[in-house]
């Protein structure tokens, strides 16, 4: 029974023949089987439809399908019957271009279009010579030379391309090779332009010596399918009397003629953009300069950015003479670019991922950009490059794998991690490649449809589980790169003071300093001293110090003081380094590390808690081991303390232990939310995190006075004061808003138990009150807790404690606006609950006087403001600066939002808080204010509290001025979110910021 083939025909309908067909066509790889069948049905290939080299050669293609249907195309695209069997004879016979042709057709349709259009395009993949393996500059010069105009370019470019990408599918070339045949087209392609420009223009060209500059990768050797060629134009006029002005614009129609000739879109589409934003002042410079011009600016303005960028400079087209001298002239100024001022900062910025700007649902597709990426590697070597290629002339290549070869085998870089860099760059570039082949588009995305992963799978040679092997394999590499990226810089350091293993080069001593002081290390003498008392040695604690160092290194590096990270890493590492758990927490506990880098590199205060019970350490390993206590808990916890303890000063030993504790796992928590991490942004919210630490810290103050005054009690009168006692927090403490060198503003209020006279009542709680203050301030290696008592009716005339019936009486007769003012703040903390109470009934009409303020004391509020304005800032201190005092500080935002609380508070309730920023969103919401003028006060009053939080965690000690040490400042700078080498932007924003708060302070407190 014969089975005859028809249009639609279900297979398994059709009998025996079109059944095999489709069972061979299977295991040859085609996944659309009878689409296939109905192409080899097709008249232009049915004489070779059951043929089995052919159908092999299909079958070892990426695409088998994608490869039948553009030979089919291409056979039925030959001018007449001669040429379809000349092409079909020469695919059977000859099996280089069966192998070449299918495995292009099979894996670009964008070339596979090209052959349809120029149907005789197929000849130039038929020979075989020596020279047509590995062609140069020169073979594609001849390849382009009858190109005459944009169109006859195009197609000869494609031609040459079609080559390339033959000898690639095919694993004639490996990636390099391909890079660089792509390199060396791209040169012929511009010089083939620069001459279409200059037939055209002959009096331009001759008025001008032009030399075109290639940059980026096509400077480097190492140019993708499709990619923007990065170019720079150097011109001089063509003898020395010539107009210097009329060369330049001669050679600016030539450049710009040249680079409209590739970039243009035609019937025969585009080459590829020429790009000269590397250009002096990028797109708002000129487009051509003379050389001097261009030194005179690399000399003066240039950004360490564009040095990197000249690491690849190599002149491809027009006067080669001229580019050679302006290789020549700015080589030196890039080998010398480690020597800059600002080279650490920028090299910090350049460390740093670029992935902010990649669109979020791209990030894990995203193969030049994101972790992991081809960036990644690129960047490093280069960085290493500029910081050891001043010495070293052997690591001065512009090619990415020859520069990191040399750089392995000079030491700088360990030879394994090389190796392994070096495997991953070379899949990710074939990958890359790969992606772009297809439709010859500029693309660094790894596409997620199965077919187009498939397709590129199998081009990479995995034919069992193409795509899942193929997302196995990607992911491992740039996981490899990941973890490289960092060892790359620090390893060979800890190499250079380690036992290395047979055969390793050792990083020499001056190199492993200039590193060190590349990456922002001031004393690198000392820096490496650390390094060899950490990690030299055979024992396992050094093995694993071998380990942490390299990344730890990095994040020390990222902060403003990378010695001081480092310093403090080696004094917690001596005092746990005998403990079990501390290097296993480090090691096994992913954030634990990185949050110990962060803590002990940003400041003074952090690292000066942990030194004093190092142990604290083990809170970094807790998932939820930096979440605030509440206030209920650590009194608990206090409360316990003092009952375990055998006397009151051991009670308040333990108290202040517990605080202790409490400020460093509050500052950690605050600083890795401010700094963020690799895996975390960092919190974007910044009144959020100004409320976590004043709330945290308020509890934590609250707890201690509460702590400490049992202990008090309990040892001086048992279970029982002869005397109610309680504590009533003003200020910033009773704001909930104390920052970490804030004292304890407080007042103290008592009341006789029955039975007890006033005398004896009095005498006691002067007692608890006066042996609180001692046993808080005692020297210790806990920070001392502060009492301050100063707004006391009276002040520091007044007795330190009163009875409730005696602040009545006080305030009844004698009480002053100011003192109205304060109690806005007053909230119970600690002692007897229903006195607190009491205290707050006795003082609510005080603070919400009943239909509001009376205009004299209005008026009196603004001039007690004014004068504290005129007198309390400090002698020399900027008032554009002061985070209290200044303008559109603390001060000009509290007593704003107190006055509208003294005038409004009785009518709104929501005004009734002690907390400055609910109290502006109530007003706010009672319209009493704008909401613009409530968010520009809310942004002043956040950041001028940032900034006090942010001295005290850098110094060690309270301030309300920005330091003037620029270590410190930019310490403060990086907790406030700012790049390394952007104080200055720091310090214009706070003033922008605050000026536009007094503005509204003014409209709002002195003119309404």
């Amino acid at each position: 029974m014969t089975s005859v083939p028809h249009e639609g025909g279900r297979w398994w309908e059709t009998g025996g023949r079109r059944s095999s067909t489709f069972t061979r066509l299977l295991r040859h790889g085609f996944t659309d089987p009878s689409a296939a069948e109905r192409l080899l049905d097709a008249p232009a290939l049915s004489a070779l439809r059951t043929d089995p080299l052919l159908l092999d050669a299909l079958g070892a293609t990426a695409d088998p399908d994608l490869a039948l249907l553009g030979l089919v195309r291409l056979v039925e695209a030959q001018d007449d019957e001669t040429d379809r069997r000349e092409l079909l004879d020469t695919l059977l016979a000859a099996k280089p271009l069966r192998d070449r042709l299918l495995g292009v057709l099979g894996a670009s349709e964008a070339l596979a279009d090209h052959l349809a259009r120029h149907a005789t395009d197929w000849r130039a993949l038929v020979t075989y010579e020596a020279g047509d393996l590995h062609p140069g500059v020169e073979e594609f010069e001849r390849q382009l030379a009858d190109a005459v105009d944009e169109d006859s370019l195009r197609v000869a470019y494609r031609r040459c391309l079609l080559s390339i990408a033959a000898r690639d599918v095919c694993g004639t070339t490996d990636i390099t090779e391909t890079a660089a045949e792509l390199a060396d087209l791209a040169t012929a392609t511009l010089r083939a332009a620069l001459a279409i420009a200059r037939t055209a223009a002959p009096a331009d060209a001759a008025q001008c010596r032009l030399a075109v500059i290639a940059m980026g990768k096509c400077g480097g050797h190492e140019l993708n399918y499709v990619s923007d060629v990065d170019v720079i134009f150097v011109a001089e006029a063509s003898d020395t009397s010539a107009d210097e002005g009329k060369a330049v614009q001669a050679a600016t129609r030539l450049a710009s003629h040249m680079m409209r000739i590739c970039s243009d879109t035609t019937v025969e589409g585009t080459i590829w953009p020429v790009d000269a934003n590397l250009r002096p002042e990028g797109r708002n410079g000129p487009l051509v300069r003379t050389l001097s011009s261009h030194l005179a600016y690399y000399q003066r303005w240039a950004k360490t950015w564009e040095f990197q960028a000249l690491l690849k400079a190599r002149p491809v087209a027009g006067d080669l003479d001229l580019g050679e001298e302006y290789v020549a002239a700015v080589s030196p100024m890039v080998w010398q670019v480690s020597e800059r001022e600002n080279f650490v900062p920028d090299v910090q910025k350049m460390r740093k991922r670029v992935v902010a700007n990649i669109p979020v649902g791209d990030v894990d597709r995203e193969l030049k950009l994101g972790p992991g990426g081809l960036r990644d590697v690129e960047f490093a070597v280069q960085l290493l490059q500029l910081v050891h290629g001043r010495s070293d002339t052997a690591l001065r290549s512009g090619t990415t794998l020859d520069a990191l070869a040399a750089l392995a085998e000079g030491g700088y870089v360990g030879r394994v991690d090389a190796v392994q860099l070096d495997d991953a760059y070379r899949f990710l570039r074939t990958l890359e490649h790969r992606i772009q082949l297809y439709k010859l588009r500029r693309t660094h995305l790894v596409p997620e449809d199965d077919a187009d992963l498939r397709r590129i799978g199998r081009s990479m040679g995995m034919r069992t589980e193409p795509i899942t092997d193929l997302k196995r394999a990607w992911k491992r590499h740039t996981s490899v790169v990941r973890r490289l990226h960092e060892k790359l810089f620090y390893r060979p350091l800890l190499d250079a003071v380690a036992q290395l293993a047979p055969g390793e080069t050792r990083l020499r001593a001056d190199a492993a300093r200039e590193r060190l002081v590349a990456l922002g290390y001031a004393d690198p003498s000392s820096a490496m001293r650390h390094l060899e008392a950490l990690a030299s040695g055979v024992s396992r604690k050094a093995a694993i110090q071998r380990t942490l160092l390299p990344v730890l290194l990095g994040w020390f590096a990222d902060s403003a003081d990378p010695d001081a990270g480092l310093l403090n890493f080696r004094k917690v590492s001596d005092a746990l380094g005998k403990t079990p758990w501390y290097l296993r927490l480090l090691r096994d506990e992913g954030a634990a590390a990185e949050n110990l880098a962060r803590i002990l590199s940003a400041g003074r205060l952090a690292p000066d808690l942990l030194m004093r019970a190092p142990e604290a350490v083990a809170l970094l390993g807790d998932e939820r081991g930096l979440e605030p206590r509440g206030h209920a808990q650590l009194a608990q916890e206090a409360l316990a303390a003092v009952r375990r303890a055998d006397g009151g000063e051991q009670a308040v030993t333990s108290v202040r232990a517990v605080r202790r504790r409490e400020l460093l796992r509050t500052a950690a928590a605050d600083i890795i939310a401010s700094y963020g991490t690799e895996d975390t942004p960092a919190v974007a919210d910044q009144g959020a995190l100004v409320d976590q630490v004043g709330a945290a810290v308020s509890d934590l103050t609250a707890a201690t006075l509460d702590g400490t005054l049992r202990a008090v009690v309990r040892d001086g009168w048992g279970d029982t004061l002869p005397t109610r006692f309680a504590i009533i927090a003003l200020g910033r403490f009773g704001g909930h808003e104390l920052s970490y060198g804030s004292d304890a503003d407080v007042l103290f209020v008592h009341e006789p138990r029955e039975g007890v006279s006033d005398h004896e009542a009095t005498q006691a709680a002067n007692k608890v009150v006066s042996e609180m203050r001692r046993l808080l301030a005692l020297p210790s290696s806990d920070p001392p807790l502060l009492i301050d008592a100063d707004l006391r009716p009276e002040g520091k005339s007044g007795p330190l404690v009163r009875t409730l019936k005696s602040y009545e009486a006080y305030y009844r007769r004698w009480s002053l606006v100011w003192e109205s003012q304060a109690l806005l703040r007053a909230q119970p903390v600690a002692g007897d609950e229903e006195l607190g109470r009491a205290f707050i009934e006795l003082v609510d009409p005080l603070r919400y006087p009943a239909e509001g303020l009376g205009d004299d004391a209005v008026r009196e509020i603004r001039r007690l403001k004014a004068r504290m304005e005129s007198e309390r800032l400090p002698r020399g201190a900027d008032p554009t600066l002061h985070a209290k005092l200044g303008r559109g500080g603390l001060s000009d935002v509290e007593w704003t939002v107190q006055l509208l609380q003294l005038r409004h508070g009785w009518a709104e309730p929501g005004l009734r808080t002690t907390r400055t920023r609910e109290a502006l969103a109530a007003a706010c919401a009672a319209e009493l204010i704008p909401a613009e003028d409530a968010a520009i006060l809310d942004e002043a009053w956040v950041l001028a509290t940032r900034v006090r939080n942010a001295v005290m965690l850098v110094r060690g000690r309270p301030g309300d001025t920005f330091p003037s040490d620029a270590r410190e400042l930019g310490a403060v700078g990086r907790y406030l979110g700012y790049d390394p080498g952007h104080v200055g932007d720091m310090l214009e924003d706070y003033r922008r910021t605050t000026r536009r708060a007094r503005a509204v302070m003014e409209a709002l407190f002195y003119d309404a």
